[in-house]
């Protein structure tokens, strides 16, 4: 059963500053760059529910890429290194499928570190990109401590930390092409956008752009989380970062225990409510997105099985993060 929260710390006053000029022009000079589909779905209750379909960006099954590209670019823009790097990064799938193949495709290495839990043919996937990988006994946390011991290369996490936040920042803003172009494609504001959180990075993107000083204000931003991995509820019933223990679930790019640093600041006073959902919630909302013609994996399909516990109103868009093949359930 799906779990809901309000956020007792939501400050309708606060805004936040703009993700910087350039990311979406960047994005639209990347070869295969076009919009991802904005999919019309039923919606309750004379809800207009739409998808945001993330199965195909930039040749990849996942909305990382976003991320990922913008990252890695402005990470040797500023490093400018005479020769190959190798460009290390933690993952549960997707993130690191990401950085690896963008290292590539600028001339460089990957070296990606991957936990317990991530799914065989995502982990193909990556070594496919031409990366090498390492299995990191553990949960996404071991991982992320593992591949930031690493000496001889760059690290680019999607995580942030005390001492560790420009680079995992340039992730962040990386994300805001996302919803710039759902802006487009909508053509008007949504009552609610409903976001899918593992460290909350993509939800700290979704903040940064609702929570904006120059936004129309009124629209409400709820994250979804593993019920085994639901740091961001977590912490926002505690109000203060709250490390968690994950357990196992078919939402393996969500499946975190720690927020991170660079987000919380947004989440606090920025977000509006957290769900959290089980792996039968989610498979059972991936085949209602199948029967629609969106093809979603588990963390793509969070948003619309947490749907049931938010009773919503209005225009709904649901970030559909990923496709199937970026984790096979």
């Amino acid at each position: 059963m799906a779990r809901w929260i309000s956020n007792p710390d939501r400050d309708a006053g606060w805004t936040c500053r703009p993700a910087p000029a350039g990311v979406l022009d960047f994005h639209r000079s990347l070869p295969g760059y076009a919009p991802t589909p904005f999919v019309p779905l039923p919606g309750p209750n004379g809800t207009r529910l739409f998808a945001k379909d993330e199965s195909n960006r930039l040749g990849l099954p996942a909305f990382k890429a976003l991320g990922a590209s913008w990252a890695v670019h402005r990470t040797l823009r500023e490093r400018a290194p005479t020769g190959p790097v190798t460009i290390v990064t933690a993952t549960d799938g997707n993130h690191g499928r990401a950085v690896a193949r963008f290292a590539r495709g600028f001339g460089h290495r990957a070296s990606i570190f991957v936990p317990d839990g991530v799914h065989p043919a995502a982990v193909q996937a990556i070594r496919d990109e031409g990366a090498t990988v390492t299995h990191v006994a553990g949960d996404y946390d071991a991982a992320v401590r593992a591949a930031s011991r690493v000496t001889d290369g760059i690290l680019v996490q999607d995580m942030a930390w005390d001492g560790y936040e420009e680079i995992p920042g340039w992730i962040v803003d990386g994300y805001t092409t996302l919803f710039a172009e759902i802006d487009d494609q909508l053509q008007g504001r949504p009552d609610l956008v409903v976001v899918p959180a593992g460290v909350g990075s993509l939800l700290q993107a979704a903040l940064t752009h609702y929570r904006r000083a120059d936004a129309a204000p009124g629209t409400a931003v709820v994250s979804v989380e593993p019920a085994t991995a639901a740091c961001v509820l977590a912490s926002v019933a505690a109000g203060r970062p709250t490390t968690i223990p994950t357990g196992t679930t078919i939402m393996a790019g969500l499946n975190c225990g720690t927020i991170s640093s660079l987000a919380w600041p947004h989440i606090r006073p920025g977000l509006d409510g957290c769900v959290a959902v089980d792996d039968t919630e989610v498979a059972d909302a991936a085949r209602r997105l199948a029967a629609n013609g969106v093809d979603a994996g588990p963390c793509g399909a969070a948003p619309l099985a947490a749907l049931d516990a938010i009773e919503p109103a209005g225009t709904v868009v649901l970030l559909v993060t990923e496709g199937s093949a970026a984790n096979p359930a």
